[in-house]
């Protein structure tokens, strides 16, 4: 198993070069495993082992477990990664996604970050800790605007 937010090679930057790795490493694309590399590279946000199990509006869907099995050795080769994002079950995607996350602990909405954003956030926690943060795993958690606005509303009520 991969360590939290560290591939262990490149990702594929599409499905395509997904397959050319499997078969580079002897592996052989099973039917299950093409649906899984076209659902998760189709998306358009980290997704579910269940969203990628239901197949997508067309894709046929897949078996759970075998999603979970196909998706834990993918990450194994470094072509997925999961992610936290809030309560609930981990999310998916392509390693070759450098997004980093920003969650509300509130309605649960998350938001894709450019990593270079997050700069001066990972240098505050290396000036006060010492560790050099990474919040593609685990993301920044906090509250968004609709959710301040509701509670700002709720106390002016």
């Amino acid at each position: 198993m991969t360590r939290a937010g560290i591939a262990a090679a490149p990702g594929a930057r599409d499905v395509a070069t997904a397959v050319n790795a499997l078969r580079a490493r002897g592996l052989r694309l099973s039917s299950a495993r093409r649906v899984l590399l076209e659902v998760l590279y189709g998306a358009e946000r980290p997704i579910s082992a269940e969203e990628i199990a239901a197949g997508g509006d067309r894709l046929p869907p897949s078996d759970l477990a075998s999603v979970y099995r196909n998706l834990e050795r993918l990450e194994e080769l470094g072509l997925v990664r999961h992610v936290h994002l809030g309560h609930g079950p981990g999310r998916y995607l392509p390693t070759s996604s450098d997004w980093e996350f920003v969650v509300c602990d509130g309605c649960g909405a998350f938001v894709a970050v450019d990593p270079e954003r997050l700069e001066r956030a990972r240098d505050a926690v290396l000036e006060a800790t010492g560790y050099e943060a990474r919040f593609a795993h685990f993301p920044v958690v906090g509250t968004c605007a609709a959710c301040r606005d509701l509670v700002a509303g709720a106390r002016e009520s």
